[in-house]
């Protein structure tokens, strides 16, 4: 197997197999990969019809074949790979399914373990819209009190305003990144990837202006047929109700047509956990790794 760096060049290639794939699961969406490609060193290699992808962050591990061939000489190729180099088999965002195709043609050679921190939230669109009922009283508010306080407008993010918005990321930045926190500082790398790539990696964004000012934005995009995923939502925490604004608005403007959303994990952090659980979600898109046991 001869592994790539991903780059801007092969976006249709990567992006023809990752699309066979019909998964909710942000991880497999090209935008996701490409943005992240630096911080996990993310490479790819093509195998048997299907695509193997490859990260070095801190322990090297594979992603399970994508595509519409048949995984098991594509599995094999990368044990052979392992095997070769000394290194140790691991694969990662392993979906239930994938789980199922392992312990059936690869009985007992895997143990696989998943991860509540890194599992994909998943809502009901509608249900974010309308925050109907009382378990989305406190959200709704949230979002009457807004209204009350600002003279606020949403606008769709386009080439006209991407400056704004990155100008209000480095203010975002400048209150909530210590430099010690490396990944809050490759989440806001992503961010402004996301904003300045916004086009070509066929991303929609949404922004909210507060007085004129920019006081929150969003970046996402359709990753299946019915389902949306936010991968970029920044808001100032000192405007009270921006981030359930931007949230609900978004959706309005960028996602109606989609049945469910995927807002993404919540890294184990509790704070994130209580906020993503208090928006009812409809289910967890699980992630799990998989380790090959030592013959």
């Amino acid at each position: 197997m001869e592994f790539k760096p991903v780059v801007a060049e092969d976006k249709d290639i990567i992006e023809k197999y990752m699309k066979q794939v019909g998964s909710r699961s942000c991880d497999f969406s090209f935008a996701s990969v490409y943005l992240w490609r630096g911080f996990y060193h993310m490479e790819y290699a093509l195998c048997e019809g299907m695509i193997v992808f490859r990260s070095n962050e801190e322990q090297m591990s594979f992603s399970f074949p994508l595509g519409e061939g048949d995984p098991k000489p594509v599995i094999e190729e990368v044990l052979a790979y392992c095997k070769e180099r000394k290194i140790r088999p691991v694969f990662h965002s392993i979906s239930r399914g994938m789980e199922e195709y392992l312990q059936e043609h690869f009985p007992g050679q895997f143990d696989i373990e998943f991860d509540r921190d890194v599992a994909d939230y998943i809502y009901e669109t509608q249900a974010l819209i309308e925050l109907k009922g009382r378990k989305y009283h406190g959200k709704k508010n949230h979002i009457n009190k807004f209204n009350k306080m600002y003279d606020w407008s949403y606008e769709e993010i386009t080439p006209d305003n991407t400056k704004e918005c990155l100008e209000m990321l480095a203010r975002w930045k400048q209150q909530n990144c210590t430099p010690e926190n490396l990944e809050k500082h490759a989440e806001i790398c992503v961010s402004e990837a996301s904003l300045k790539e916004r086009e070509f990696l066929g991303l929609k964004g949404g922004l909210i202006r507060v007085n004129g000012d920019v006081a929150a934005f969003a970046v996402g995009e359709k990753i299946t047929p019915d389902t949306f995923c936010v991968h970029i939502e920044k808001a100032f925490a000192d405007i009270q109700g921006a981030y359930s604004v931007i949230n609900q608005q978004f959706l309005i403007h960028e996602a109606a047509d989609c049945t469910y959303v995927n807002r993404e994990d919540d890294v184990g952090d509790p704070g994130l956990r209580k906020a993503k659980l208090s928006y009812h979600p409809a289910f967890l898109e699980e992630k799990g790794i998989a380790v090959y046991k030592e013959a």
